[in-house]
């Protein structure tokens, strides 16, 4: 089975507008609600794929219902421990000239709420994957993913790390199966600005050095770079496409990836591939990448 974990999930309330005036009123010409949050994100792309998945986290109040109806129209499976207080965060998501957010701040939660989580966790199986996605909100602890990795350690548990700068470099120590930075937040782990696959290949090696296995990088339009832990690299250009949404091309990358790898019986070069389509499908759509999709643009690839 395959896990996800969503500290801070919300609804994200997606906006379009010809023009965008601070301090005016505005009309907007598309608008949409969708459950959100890496782990979210990850969860559903994974069940258009096919392939089932159990959505953890913490969902409180009214948006908490409603992410936890949407995902049952995806026919995601979910054991979000419930909040009783507050409600799960609201992202407004405003696309004009350019794109501006304004992220909620989410509930509070208890050192009890927390407890049950763990319990959830500590029922993974060897041969789970664990998919550890996105921000934590500020009534967690700042080493909330050490303290998972080190309660699943040597339990034969894959673990998937999609995180920001510290909180990635600080769970290497715990040998994650896979982490995803993109060659920006590489960069930004040791003070550079990469520009070449050289200097992104040295900076991820580093970062196999400090405890990760196998380094997925990716790059936007410039494709992705993956390293494996048997020493192995890979590049794959971008496929052609029309950008439409950003937002969740990296967590459908990660999906495409552990589809990848599970249908090919650990294939790393079609593991590979199907992320790399799997996320510029996402990006080239409205919503999150479906099978059909991602299958179209892997024929251009492989």
């Amino acid at each position: 089975m395959i896990y996800t974990v969503t500290f801070n999930p919300s609804l994200d309330y997606i906006v379009r507008l010809n023009a965008f005036h601070a301090g005016e009123i505005n009309r907007v010409n598309y608008e949409q609600v969708l459950a959100g949050g890496k782990g979210i994100n990850v969860s559903i792309v994974l069940k258009n794929l096919g392939l089932e998945s159990t959505a953890l986290g913490f969902l409180a109040g009214f948006t908490g219902e409603e992410i936890k109806n949407q995902l049952r129209q995806f026919g995601v499976k979910n054991e979000f421990v419930q909040l009783e207080h507050g409600f799960s965060r609201i992202n407004v998501k405003a696309k004009a000239e350019n794109e501006t957010e304004i992220n909620g701040q989410g509930p509070d939660i208890s050192e009890q709420k927390r407890g049950e989580l763990f319990d959830r966790l500590d029922r993974l199986q060897q041969g789970d994957t664990l998919v550890l996605a996105g921000s934590i909100p500020k009534t967690l602890p700042d080493d909330i993913y050490e303290k998972i990795m080190a309660r699943l350690d040597n339990r034969g548990i894959r673990i998937v790390v999609d995180v920001e700068k510290n909180l990635l470099l600080n769970v290497l120590k715990y040998h994650p199966f896979l982490i995803k930075p993109n060659n920006h937040e590489l960069g930004d782990m040791f003070g550079l600005t990469l520009t070449t696959d050289a200097e992104i290949i040295t900076c991820a090696r580093k970062l196999q050095e400090k405890g990760a296995r196998n380094v997925l990088i990716s790059m936007a339009g410039d494709g992705a770079i993956l390293l494996t832990a048997d020493g192995h690299s890979f590049r794959c250009a971008a496929p052609k496409g029309k950008l439409v949404n950003s937002v969740g091309a990296g967590d459908s990358m990660v999906a495409g990836f552990l589809a990848g790898y599970t249908e090919s019986g650990g294939d790393f070069e079609h593991a590979f591939h199907m992320g790399v389509a799997t996320g510029s499908a996402s990006a080239f759509s409205e919503n999150l990448a479906t099978r059909a999709e991602a299958e179209a643009l892997l024929r251009t690839i492989e």
